[in-house]
């Protein structure tokens, strides 16, 4: 069986870092999704899937996987870059980016 770790990406619905910091395992589909024939809607028969651990740390993950024996890919996160900014900026004589307000 194969799974995944990584850290999960800031959601797009709020703006705050929360559950960012802590690493997951999730486990692969091993078997393709399939539309239901009654109600249309998508799902499988690997119940696996539904799975997400977490862990404090990639070790903790690493570790968890290889007790298990199980085949596991690291997904590293991006880098994130911090454009610095301050209200003051708005009001600049020698602002470089057009007025907006």
């Amino acid at each position: 069986m194969r799974a995944r770790i990584f850290q999960p990406p800031k959601t797009a619905m709020q703006s705050g870092w929360a559950k960012t910091h802590l690493w997951t395992l999730e486990y692969v589909n091993s078997t393709a999704r399939r539309p239901d024939p009654l109600m249309g809607w998508t799902g499988g028969g690997d119940t696996q899937a539904q799975v997400k651990l977490t862990f404090e740390t990639k070790e903790e993950a690493i570790a968890f996987a290889e007790r298990n024996g199980l085949q596991y890919e690291v997904e590293l996160p991006q880098a994130r870059r911090v454009k610095p900014k301050a209200y003051a900026d708005n009001f600049k004589y020698d602002r470089v980016e057009n007025w907006t307000h």
